[in-house]
């Protein structure tokens, strides 16, 4: 599984024209899950991300997380963060899971960051959305785990 997490101010998710789901203070999770990924990927995401301290205190230090700021996250399914660019000018696909296993992951994700004590708003899963954004920083955080490898890599 990969998420690219950013720390917002506030973020939303419209389909249609219609505004499906919207957050405050808190993270936008974009969620790529792999062929390969299973639960334990989803409930290693789902506490990282729950953990993760990248509000700042009085100090300005990256002290405080989600629960200290009374946020929440708004996870948005996106398999394009499995695109391989490496060769030619259109992405392959192929390390993105299908579309069920995909749901069910995603799905699991968001109920086990709930679990964690996370307010989750979901955006609508194979839909075409327009995702909206005040990137707080910004601040914009590349998690990754694959089997037992677990990687991450933050921007300030």
């Amino acid at each position: 599984m990969r998420a690219l997490i950013q720390r917002v101010s506030r973020a939303s998710v419209t389909v249609d024209g219609q505004e499906v789901a919207s957050i405050g203070r808190g993270y936008l999770v974009l969620l790529g899950v792999a062929r390969d990924d299973s639960e334990t990927q989803a409930r290693w995401l789902a506490r990282k991300i729950a953990g993760l301290r990248l509000f700042e205190d009085d100090a300005g230090k990256m002290n405080l997380g989600l629960a200290d700021v009374q946020g929440a996250a708004l996870a948005v399914s996106q398999f394009t963060l499995y695109g391989d660019a490496r060769r030619g000018r259109r992405p392959s696909f192929t390390q993105a899971a299908a579309p069920a296993q995909a749901l069910e992951l995603y799905n699991a994700f968001c109920e086990l960051l709930t679990a964690e004590g996370v307010p989750v708003a979901k955006g609508v899963f194979q839909a075409h959305m327009e995702v909206a954004l005040v990137n707080d920083g910004p601040v914009t955080l590349w998690l990754e785990n694959e089997g037992d490898a677990y990687h991450s890599h933050i921007t300030p």
